[in-house]
């Protein structure tokens, strides 16, 4: 199994057992019982220039603890004071520390959109996320079928919030096209053996319809890449470790801009 299997496999457990306390149906009317949504986070994504997705995460399964300190509701309006478009929020507690509660007191907190960043395997956290406040959820191409994918943004349709399909390399890439998908984020670390290419996201670009928002994902480290990926008209960028291990990341952010 890979790292991405057995994430995915515990994701499920979760659901399992999340599902003991609060049922599928109870979880799915408390969602849709929420005043709709009005896809925030897409809105926010397209903005002319590149739009900054900036990410609160502990730890990773490839570096292990990122953060000794994690005041994650700071984190998050430095963030948005620095000047971020939208902010992602791992929820996977096991490899990457993260916390529901970080989602629902981080989206109470900040005006800009969240995403939940999780291993989506099952409409109930869709239904989730929509609880704890989140604007969009992640749904990775290489753990969920194109029926699967299709169905789930049908579901966050109805919520009145995105869904960032990600993918890894053509085939992936096609899938989520084909599912519909109307933001397609392309992950420049392969889950499967974790190594970075930012190329990866100028190389499938082209794959990308207009009319679809197109995010790079991970391995961005300073104002080259961004001025890079600027040129292959990326619409947006998801920065998780590289402000993660700033000290200061509103002076980060604005150096990632291009801004001194």
């Amino acid at each position: 199994m890979t790292i991405l299997d057995k994430l995915a496999e515990h994701a499920r457990q979760r659901v399992d057992e999340a599902k003991k306390v609060k049922s599928l149906e109870q979880v799915k009317a408390e969602a849709l019982s929420l005043p709709k949504g009005d896809f925030e986070f897409e809105k926010a994504l397209k903005k002319g220039d590149i739009a900054f997705i900036c990410e609160c995460k502990k730890a990773s399964p490839s570096k292990g603890i990122i953060a000794e300190e994690f005041d994650y509701l700071q984190i998050a309006k430095d963030y948005e004071k620095a000047g971020a478009d939208c902010i992602s929020v791992l929820t996977e507690p096991k490899w990457f520390l993260g916390s529901d509660e970080y989602l629902r007191e981080i989206a109470n907190t900040v005006k800009i959109p969240c995403i939940r960043k999780d291993f989506t395997v099952d409409e109930y956290m869709i239904y989730e996320a929509k609880i704890l406040g989140a604007k969009a959820v992640l749904l990775i191409c290489a753990i969920l079928s194109k029926e699967q994918i299709s169905d789930y943004i049908k579901i966050c349709d109805e919520l009145g919030i995105s869904a960032l399909v990600e993918a890894h390399d053509e085939a992936e890439v096609k899938q989520a096209i084909d599912a519909g998908a109307r933001i397609v984020g392309v992950n420049n670390r392969n889950l499967k053996d974790f190594s970075v290419d930012t190329g990866n996201s100028r190389k499938l670009r082209s794959m990308i319809p207009e009319d679809v928002v197109f995010v790079s994902e991970s391995g961005i480290q300073g104002p080259d890449d961004i001025s890079q990926l600027r040129e292959a008209k990326v619409d947006a960028v998801l920065i998780g470790e590289t402000l993660m291990r700033a000290d200061d990341k509103l002076a980060k952010l604005n150096q990632l801009k291009g801004i001194q």
